[in-house]
């Protein structure tokens, strides 16, 4: 079983791209300890270098869904920011919740197409009054139908019908996607910052920021 995550930094400063990385590796640790796989699909990195200010993740094995419930909500990495000194926050938030996955692009072929001819009414003189040139064609997977009767040829018909679903098809798909998208990016703005679900801290060996570090050496 896989399942699949997406982690944002919403609109918050850049430390919260920086909390996200930290819960992120907290994450994966966490899940090979139980055994489980996790693998970062896409990344938008953050203004700093290993930061993200989103990532998505798959993470496969028999507790997936378990594991994921576990991580899903408001996350809380509880540290001082690395990059300013004078700040007194001390908890940086991030969303994890599981994202809409792209859908699969629609496979035309003609033989889910029924072609069936048909008359239809209007102007068009004696030959379409009397012969069935016109073609009603349905694409059996989506339930798009198309009639057309621009031609006295009902395989000129039959040929435009093709092509017009296919151009509906290519269309619906591309709608399909944006709206994807678009419920993506509501994730980045449905971060509630306080009531975390979980609330992570730094190991001992990880309490130094960077800065202490370089002052250090």
């Amino acid at each position: 079983m896989s399942v699949h995550l997406l982690l944002s930094a919403g609109r918050g400063p850049q430390e919260c791209a920086w909390a996200l990385a930290h819960l992120l590796r907290r994450l994966e640790g966490e899940a090979t300890r139980q055994g489980l796989t996790v693998r970062r699909v896409r990344a938008v990195p953050g203004d700093r270098p290993g930061t993200y200010r989103s990532v998505l993740i798959q993470i496969s094995g028999a507790a997936a869904e378990a594991f994921s419930s576990s991580w899903t909500g408001t996350l809380c990495w509880q540290a001082p920011s690395p990059y300013r000194a004078s700040a007194g926050r001390k908890n940086w938030y991030v969303i994890a919740q599981p994202p809409q996955l792209d859908t699969p692009p629609t496979t035309f072929a003609e033989a889910d197409v029924d072609i069936v001819a048909c008359r239809t009414g209007g102007p068009g003189g004696q030959h379409r009054n009397k012969a069935s040139t016109a073609v009603r064609a349905t694409h059996r997977p989506s339930g798009i139908v198309v009639v057309v009767d621009d031609e006295r040829q009902f395989s000129l018909n039959r040929r435009i019908a093709l092509r017009l679903l296919r151009q509906r098809i290519e269309r619906g798909d591309e709608a399909a996607r944006r709206a994807v998208t678009t419920a993506r990016w509501r994730v980045h703005d449905e971060l509630v910052r306080g009531n975390p679900t979980r609330v992570e801290r730094p190991e001992p060996s990880e309490q130094d920021t960077p800065r202490q570090r370089s002052r250090q050496r």
